[in-house]
């Protein structure tokens, strides 16, 4: 029964994978009106994943089935706590829009289990983690530069903005690039859902990752609407050649960490490079935007909410203790009474201020 329920929850959790990747493959594709209908580019985001994890998905497997904690204490029941924490975490991020890398939820709740245990390749996750510190860098600078070489190009050149003759050529430029980076998220991503499965030895390899890469295209088409308006439309503008550049900076960057299994965070990724080309042309004020603000908190939160919740979990359910369980509810409400009464004292001032009573 257990087995089920795991299988049940990876596949589920697939799905979200499925729809959190859609704002970071085709995000560019549709902000910048090169498919204007939502479902075919969510359809087109489901073909690439689907592919991506069914040719190129075996090296991050091997990392987050064995690479992270050790197989010997992957039993069903840590499974299931593994894909618990990772899994409600991201479908809370999907619920409100806002995309979420799938590898920091998966990591974060699997160095949850690992501190647990106290059985943690701890260089392993060091390694991961400054993947995730280098990769939006990158996909920011790579990103930049290629914004401002737009710039030029397009003033010298008024038709590579998509008018005329080239518009067809430009199109079919973007939309590939939007595929490839749709098959880079089959690629990197289909692990964090099937890994856990592959690494206790509840599913075979090949049979985990069809079923995995079938459930991430399903869905990228339903569920992933609301994360590709974010990414598409609520950041910035694209042009067609900004858009290829974003694409491709993203695939480039998550296909390459693949092929050595890394998980990485290919919404991170794409994000970044959205800001790169966006402040390239707008300047730094883009930074502003509530969106980019709310992106970069959610970043942090959601791998030590999801290690939070693994770690809680182990010791609720399966190894019961309840201090560490005081320990960790009074965290959570010391957290959240700290920052509720700071909102109170700053609308307060604010009130006050208004009223004429402060300077």
């Amino acid at each position: 029964m257990l087995i089920y329920l795991a299988i049940a929850i990876a596949l589920f959790f697939a799905m979200n994978i499925g729809a959190s990747g859609a704002a970071a493959t085709m995000g560019p594709v549709y902000g910048s009106g090169a498919i204007k209908n939502k479902k075919l580019a969510l359809s087109l985001v489901g073909l690439g994943a689907f592919l991506g994890a069914v040719i190129g998905s075996g090296e991050v497997v091997k990392t987050i089935g064995g690479g992270i904690i050790p197989t010997s204490i992957l039993t069903v029941e840590i499974v299931l706590v593994i894909l618990i924490g990772a899994t409600l975490t991201l479908f809370i991020a999907n619920v409100i829009g806002i995309p979420l890398s799938t590898s920091e939820v998966t990591i974060g709740s699997i160095v949850g289990v690992g501190i647990a245990f106290q059985a943690l390749y701890v260089n392993n996750v060091i390694y991961i983690i400054s993947f995730w510190l280098i990769i939006p860098f990158a996909a920011f600078l790579i990103a930049f530069v290629a914004g401002k070489v737009i710039i030029i190009m397009e003033k010298r050149w008024p038709q590579l903005k998509g008018e005329g003759k080239w518009r067809k050529w430009l199109v079919f430029l973007l939309i590939l690039t939007g595929f490839l980076e749709a098959f880079s998220a089959g690629m990197n991503n289909v692990a964090n859902a099937i890994g856990p499965l592959i690494g206790a030895g509840i599913m075979h390899e090949t049979r985990g990752i069809y079923l995995g890469a079938i459930f991430l295209a399903i869905g990228a088409i339903l569920l992933g609407g609301r994360v590709l308006e974010t990414n598409g439309k609520k950041i910035t503008s694209l042009s067609m050649l900004q858009g290829t550049a974003v694409s491709g900076t993203g695939a480039s960057l998550v296909i390459a960490a693949s092929i050595f299994g890394i998980p990485v965070p290919l919404t991170q990724a794409t994000t970044s490079a959205i800001v790169g080309v966006g402040t390239a042309e707008n300047g730094f004020q883009l930074w502003q935007k509530t969106v980019i603000k709310k992106i970069i908190k959610v970043w942090i939160v959601s791998p030590v909410m999801s290690l939070v919740v693994s770690y809680s979990l182990i010791h609720l359910v399966l190894h019961p203790n309840p201090y560490i369980i005081v320990i960790v509810i009074s965290i959570f409400v010391t957290t959240f009474g700290s920052i509720s009464l700071y909102q109170s004292i700053k609308e307060e001032r604010r009130s006050v201020h208004d009223q004429g009573g402060g300077i």
